[in-house]
């Protein structure tokens, strides 16, 4: 029987060969097209987000952003975008975590500006730009001045209830048994929004240990003041008699003196201090007479606490008085004074410059014990 060669299938080459260049062609094409879909996706992303940073806020004058304690740029875009003061606050959301990261929102107040661009404002949340406002606390004034030139500051959150006593506010600021009386240095203080009435009490009460701490540091020698409080004390006294800034060592040397041979200072500014509401603009003799723990013309040396805010000026004056011989001094009516050695040289500028001249509004100064006439603050 004839055997016949085993059937065989062989693939057809060339059908094999257009499924794969097929398939090739395929991916290719799916390869171009997501490219295309990506590159066109990125390229709308990028004018959208772009849209977003340049699109100008929607306020058409000054206005203040807050940021309170505890905001995201989350909250404050979409906030934003809620009062329509900008849209796309999602895309400025993701802008912030892909370009600012590290950046941290600060907490303050950031202001708004007709004109600006959603971009502007996100470099100054990410710069802290945020708006510094100022109290100024004046060289003379007594805490209760403080206190209330606190509570008009603008923005200022106000902790310290105004009905409480001074021992009360200082035991708040963890100064328990500390008089508040002239602690608290002169100067114009920068707060932001969220910084509050404490925190600038203390400030000012560091900046005041400091400057006394190296106004002693420099004081002179032989001064009759033996503690930097007392100094305080001294520097207030000069501070509220003084009217022109050059006469302030001139007028320690006064006080440093009567304190060195034992002579009262009376000065009407302790007078005035001791007599608290009673105040009414003049002083009389018989408020010269009336006992106080401040009245120095009833007590002898300083009185117990200082009796309103020296500046930097005044308290170097205290611990370096002008040398000389002069134990008296009496206001012209300008600021400045005519200072004289003897009691007799006093009593005749007394005469030409406050007795003659009563209807001017004159500063005080130490008198004689023995004067009978009225004495005008």
């Amino acid at each position: 029987m004839a055997s016949w060669p085993p059937f065989q299938i062989r693939p057809s080459i060339g059908g094999a060969g257009n499924k794969v260049k097929s398939i090739l062609r395929f991916f290719r094409l799916l390869i171009v097209l997501t490219i295309f879909l990506v590159g066109g996706m990125a390229l709308w992303g990028y004018f959208t987000l772009q849209s977003a940073l340049d699109q100008p806020l929607q306020v058409e004058q000054v206005q203040n952003l807050d940021v309170p304690s505890g905001s995201s740029p989350a909250r404050i875009f979409s906030r934003l975008e809620q009062d329509g003061i900008l849209h796309s606050s999602e895309w400025l959301r993701r802008y912030w975590q892909w370009q600012k990261p590290d950046a941290v929102l600060q907490v303050g107040e950031y202001v708004m500006e007709p004109g600006m661009t959603a971009e502007d404002l996100l470099q100054r949340l990410a710069n802290a730009e945020v708006l510094q406002r100022s109290v100024t606390l004046v060289e003379g004034w007594t805490f209760k001045q403080v206190r209330d030139q606190l509570a008009r500051a603008e923005r200022l959150q106000q902790t310290l209830d105004p009905d409480w006593s001074m021992e009360k506010v200082m035991e708040e600021l963890g100064l328990k048994g500390v008089h508040a009386e002239g602690q608290f240095f002169p100067d114009t203080y920068q707060y932001t929004f969220g910084m509050s009435d404490r925190d600038i009490l203390l400030r000012a009460y560091e900046r005041m240990q400091r400057v006394l701490e190296e106004a002693w540091g420099s004081r002179a020698e032989n001064l009759p003041i033996k503690t930097p409080y007392e100094a305080l004390i001294l520097a207030s006294i000069i501070e509220r008699e003084t009217g022109v800034p050059h006469e302030r060592d001139e007028i320690a040397g006064v006080f440093t003196r009567r304190l060195q041979i034992g002579m009262r200072l009376q000065t009407d500014p302790t007078v005035i201090y001791g007599m608290g509401d009673d105040y009414e603009g003049r002083i009389r003799l018989r408020h010269l007479r009336e006992p106080t723990a401040y009245n120095t013309y009833t007590i002898d040396g300083l009185p117990p606490t200082p009796i309103a805010m020296p500046g930097r000026e005044a308290l170097i004056a205290a611990v370096t008085p002008k040398k000389g011989s002069s134990l008296y001094f009496v206001a012209k009516g300008d600021g400045s004074h005519v200072f004289s050695n003897s009691l007799q040289e006093h009593n005749q500028a007394v005469r030409r410059f406050q007795i003659e001249q009563r209807a001017a509004d004159y500063r005080s100064s130490p008198a004689p014990a023995a004067q009978t006439e009225e004495t005008e603050q």
